[in-house]
């Protein structure tokens, strides 16, 4: 399937492969690569698989791996602590709030 130039999409690049890993990290870590992921605009045409040019929303232009297409935001803030909550209003007393 042909993703069409201007789509919102996701690129996977690697920065680093396993054997240039800094010798500080751990073992495990110097085992994989480091691999970033980057949303932005696609530059032109490409696929799924395929090298391909982003624009991302401050203007940066990124080469990598066709990843994904119009993908979604996935992170949250987890769930509901009670704890938090008893801390936020002593904060807010504390600050007259």
């Amino acid at each position: 399937m042909i993703i069409k130039k201007g789509m919102w999409v996701q690129i996977r690049d690697t920065v680093l492969a396993a054997g240039e890993r800094a010798p500080q990290v751990p073992d495990d870590t110097k085992k994989v690569p480091l691999l970033m992921w980057v949303k932005g605009y696609l530059c032109h045409d490409a696929q799924i698989g395929e090298a391909c040019q982003i624009t991302t929303v401050t203007g940066r232009v990124v080469r990598g791996v066709l990843e994904d297409v119009e993908p979604a935001y996935t992170h949250g803030f987890g769930a509901y602590v009670p704890e938090l909550d008893a801390v936020r209003r002593q904060v807010k007393d504390i600050l007259g709030y």
